[in-house]
């Protein structure tokens, strides 16, 4: 078991900043990673479909065989987490815990804001999270285009620009000194983000963070993968169009993307438009 891949899934592209942690601090591990671009993104989308997703690319992922599934979108985190962790006989991974963690430690002025989908705030997931820190002044926001932004590479320009002065104002106005990028495509708008909130916040990416809780589990559970096997081979599936997600995926992973190959429609895949 110890030399089958880890499971990554995301919506889309965004999941691709926690594949890239996990591949720079665990090298020797193979990923899977299922961007499900044929339903994304799942922002708008009611809770129960979300689940329903999110599921269905689960399960082919341990029919696959990984040992780990890393649940890489805030949205399905929120949607699915309990029952994944209930249903798998793998560990499970999410982004939410590990984001919260770092904005705790992180603030100064213990004012934190989070940026997300609409899906995820309607969840209250972050408050949940928060909870156990009962100093800090939570503002959460839904900044709903970032995904559609993010899932075509348009990371600058005046339109972002606009958009994004317009979604953080609320943050602004609350004086945060940290924001949590609740959703794991935002951290490809890092630049226009950190412009439009001054070099004072600090920005908080569940990437890095989960994928230290990836590292923790592999080696509890013993399931680490040999640095002495050769180099392992990673696959990168989409559900819809894959030239875009290759293209923006060559972004950031080069050519460790390598061919992104198309899933075909399992389970509900095909039944939900």
């Amino acid at each position: 078991m110890s030399e089958a891949g880890i499971g990554i899934f995301d919506s889309g592209v965004g999941g691709l900043t926690v594949a890239r942690a996990v591949l720079d601090q665990l090298p020797a591990e193979p990923i899977v990673y299922v961007g499900d671009t044929a339903h994304a993104p799942y922002g708008p989308r009611p809770i129960a479909q979300v689940r329903a997703l999110a599921l269905d690319v689960m399960d082919h992922l341990v029919d696959e065989g990984v040992k780990l599934l890393v649940i890489a979108c805030n949205t399905a985190s929120a949607a699915v987490l309990r029952d994944a962790r209930e249903r798998y006989p793998v560990p499970v991974v999410e982004v939410i815990r590990p984001a919260v963690r770092r904005a705790v430690a992180a603030t100064r002025n213990s004012r934190v804001g989070v940026i997300c989908t609409q899906a995820t705030k309607t969840s209250k997931a972050y408050e949940d999270a928060f909870a156990a820190a009962p100093q800090i002044e939570l503002t959460v926001t839904a900044c709903p285009r970032f995904v559609e932004f993010a899932e075509r590479g348009r990371t600058s320009g005046d339109e972002v620009l606009a958009v994004a002065t317009e979604y953080l104002a609320p943050l602004q106005e609350a004086g945060v000194d940290t924001v949590v990028l609740g959703c794991t495509h935002y951290p490809l708008l890092t630049g226009v983000l950190a412009h439009v909130l001054g070099d004072g916040v600090t920005l908080v990416s569940s990437a890095d963070e989960t994928a230290k809780d990836v590292y923790r589990v592999l080696v509890d559970s013993g399931l680490t993968r040999s640095a002495e096997l050769p180099a392992p081979t990673h696959r990168f599936l989409a559900t819809g169009d894959r030239q875009p997600f290759a293209a923006v995926g060559r972004r950031f992973l080069g050519p460790d993307i390598g061919v992104v190959e198309a899933l075909g429609s399992v389970g509900v895949m095909g039944a939900i438009a």
